[in-house]
């Protein structure tokens, strides 16, 4: 290449440059992210910070600067990310103030819930969740099995006696 041409801020030369280096420092990034779409984001990054400083990086050393630009942009993004993470677990501690014996509670009820939706015959269960869990309402379960209203009363009522049997009052 002539030495008129080896200015990389001339889009020629740089558009050269991204055509030579661009999908083996895909790769890289792909290697060390195993996400393309984050490595495809730190690939344009790095020949942005190429752009922003094309008169100030040799073109003999262009290689150099790409990938280990490439490199400090990856490093950067887990730091970035381990930020985000410590944050998010900060914000759950605080926004979680429940005490570890209310939360064995309510973790055991609702295997104990769970347990006993299992057991309800088919056509009580469907009734009982479409109300209690989709909260909808008797009419529109009704049209939607194709049963009176006074059915799903009963099929509602019935559920819940079984409930109330096996863990108290739902």
């Amino acid at each position: 290449m002539s030495k008129s041409n080896r200015n990389i801020c001339l889009s020629k030369t740089f558009e050269l440059i991204y055509n030579t280096y661009a999908k083996s420092i895909r790769r890289f990034l792909f290697f060390k992210t195993q996400d393309a779409d984050k490595a495809e984001d730190i690939l344009q990054e790095t020949f942005v910070k190429l752009w922003s400083n094309c008169s100030n990086v040799n073109y003999d050393k262009v290689k150099s600067y790409l990938f280990s630009t490439a490199h400090n942009m990856f490093l950067n993004d887990i730091k970035h990310q381990k930020v985000k993470d410590n944050y998010t677990k900060q914000f759950n501690k605080i926004d979680n103030n429940e005490s570890p014996e209310f939360i064995l509670l309510e973790k055991e009820f609702m295997e104990k819930l769970e347990a006993t939706i299992a057991t309800l015959p088919d056509k009580q269960r469907e009734v009982f969740l479409l109300n209690r869990i989709e909260k909808k309402k008797y009419k529109d379960i009704a049209e939607q099995l194709n049963i009176s209203v006074k059915a799903v009363e009963k099929r509602m009522h019935l559920a819940l006696v079984v409930m109330r049997e096996k863990i108290g009052n739902v």
